[in-house]
Parts: C-alpha cells; structure tokens; sequence
C-alpha cells in the first residue's frame, strides 16, 4: 500500500472521528419531564428553596428535563394525583405515605425528606390556667383532624395519662380551623402541625401544652415515587434527593430575597423560617426509625378502621437513589 493511499485513509479517519464528536456533541438526550407535588408544610422547606432558587432545574438541564411544580394543599389530593399518573414525586407527611404505599398503584417510598415530633404540639388557650400539659386532658374537649398524626398524637398523650378516647370529648375538624376552633372555646386544645403551631404562638392566642417528643411520635414525612415513574427515570429521582439535600444545608444562610419567598409561601414571618426548621432532621434517607415509625401509624389507622389491614412498610422502601 502507497504511502500517499496510506495518508489519504489516515486523513479520512481523522475527518470521520471529528464529524463524529461534534455530532455527539451537538446530539442532546431524549427530552423527559418530572412533576413534582409539593404542600406548604414547613418539613417541606428545603424542596422549595430548590424550587425558588431553580437548583433542580440547573441540576437537570444537562439531562434535558423539565421540571414541573405543582401545589397541593394537603397529602390526600396529592395522592389521588399520584395514584391518576398525574404525579410523578410528592412529599407527604406519614399518614399521606402509607396510605400511598396501601393503594393500589405501585408506589415507592425512596426517602425522608424530614422527620420532626416536635413538630407536632396540643395547644391550649393561652388564657386557660386549668390545661397545662397532658396529665389535664380528662374530660377536655380535644380537637384535631380524623386519621392525623395529630390523632395519633392525642392516642399516645391519652395512653401515658392511663386515659382512653371515653375519657375525652374529641372534636373532628380540618387543620385550617385550629385557630377559629381555639379562638371561639369551642374546643379546650387543638393537635396540629408546624407551621400551624408557631403561627398560632406568635399571634399569642395559644400555649404548648404537650410536644411530640412527650411521646414514641417521630412525624416521618416521605418522598413517595410511582414505580413506573421510578423504573425509567431513577436518575432523576436521584438528583432530586441529592439536591434536596443540598438545600438543607443552606438553610443557616438564607438571604432576605428566599426568606420572602418561603414566608409567602408557608404564611408565616421571616424571621420564623429558621426557627421552624430547626425542629426538623431533614435526613433524606429513611432510618429504622422511621421505618418502625411509619409502621405504627399503619397499626394506628387499622386500629380506628381507617385502613383495611397491616402490611410491612419495609418492604416498599428503597434508599438506593440517594448518594450521600
């Protein structure tokens, strides 16, 4: 073979090589989409300052994803979107995720966005002197919402007084109503959640009469992913985690531009975001104890016929897509 035909096939190799990486280059990934649910819980505080500083969309975009938000208000409806296709992630918070995992769509917890007892408080009246903490909760009237944590909170505060549901008058009500609930006596005490509990202090209309810490509590949220979702799109998932985890460590150092954001948000002040969040181990990873957690408000809604039956919470776990 000539030396010139030598060249001449060398040249066209290099050429082939050069077309082919600016090809590459040029060529972008097929174009995919995550929905995201989201609820204005402060557990949830790291997820939307990811969203309103645009970290997962930066995070995303080399793999041409699309991010998008969608509010809720509350677990339940998030998971009937969840359960329609209609959601590819949510947060939620622990009765919201074993009821997800129960359905009939084949669901996933990949991790903990936060857990938190204390998170969760009985609140009184500040003005009552005859209700301070939960050795005075016979013959009180007990306002919460029907299959809550806050009514499993109540059950567990009622078991270490040696009390039962006879030896109260418990109130069903939607969490919105706490303060109008406090504020008219139409109940002696509410269970209820952040950001309810310190918005409710700081107006001075309320006082803590128990925290969740008095109890076995741990208020495990969950991040809940469809497996159909999560069989094609784990990698998404998994940016999803680690970015959550990102935004947990910013938290100390937000500035005045985010604290706005979230304030409007959550409905609460500024300078309460942090505060909030410090009742919170935004863990990511889900533990033994929120697996045994989790189990228990399992057990807690078949004990008040609000689910059929037990099952093993374990075994719809899977903390692989978070790199810690």
């Amino acid at each position: 073979m000539g030396k010139k035909f030598k060249k001449f096939i060398f040249f066209v190799f290099i050429s082939f090589a050069i077309i082919s990486a600016f090809s590459c280059k040029d060529k972008k990934m097929p174009a995919r989409t995550v929905r995201i649910a989201i609820q204005p819980s402060a557990a949830f505080i790291p997820l939307y300052i990811a969203r309103f500083s645009n970290q997962l969309e930066d995070a995303l975009a080399s793999k041409n994803v699309t991010v998008v938000w969608q509010d809720f208000e509350s677990g339940p409806p998030m998971n009937e979107s969840l359960a329609a296709d209609l959601t590819d992630i949510g947060v939620i918070g622990d009765v919201p995720t074993v009821r997800a995992l129960a359905g009939a769509t084949k669901m996933r917890l990949v991790g903990v966005p936060a857990s938190g007892p204390n998170a969760y408080a009985l609140l009184a009246r500040a003005d009552n002197s005859n209700f301070n903490s939960y050795k005075d909760l016979k013959g009180k009237k007990i306002a919460t919402v029907f299959g809550s944590t806050g009514h499993n909170f109540v059950k567990k505060l009622l078991e270490k007084a040696g009390l039962s549901f006879d030896d109260i008058e418990f109130i069903n009500i939607q969490a919105s109503s706490a303060e109008l609930i406090l504020s008219s006596s139409t109940a002696d005490a509410v269970a209820i959640w952040e950001p309810n509990i310190t918005r409710l202090l700081d107006k001075g209309l309320a006082k803590i009469v128990a925290q969740g810490d008095e109890t076995d509590l741990r208020g495990t949220n969950g991040f809940v992913v469809r497996d159909e979702y999560l069989a094609d799109n784990g990698d998404i998932v998994s940016e999803i985690l680690n970015q959550y985890a990102l935004a947990v460590k910013k938290i100390p150092n937000l500035d005045q531009q985010m604290l706005s954001k979230l304030s409007k948000a959550l409905s609460i002040k500024e300078e309460l975001i942090v505060p909030i969040s410090q009742k919170y181990d935004f863990s990511v990873s889900a533990g033994n104890e929120d697996i045994d957690a989790l189990q228990d408000t399992i057990s807690f809604l078949v004990s008040i016929q609000n689910l059929h039956s037990e099952y093993r919470i374990a075994n719809f776990v899977d903390n692989s897509y978070f790199n810690k």
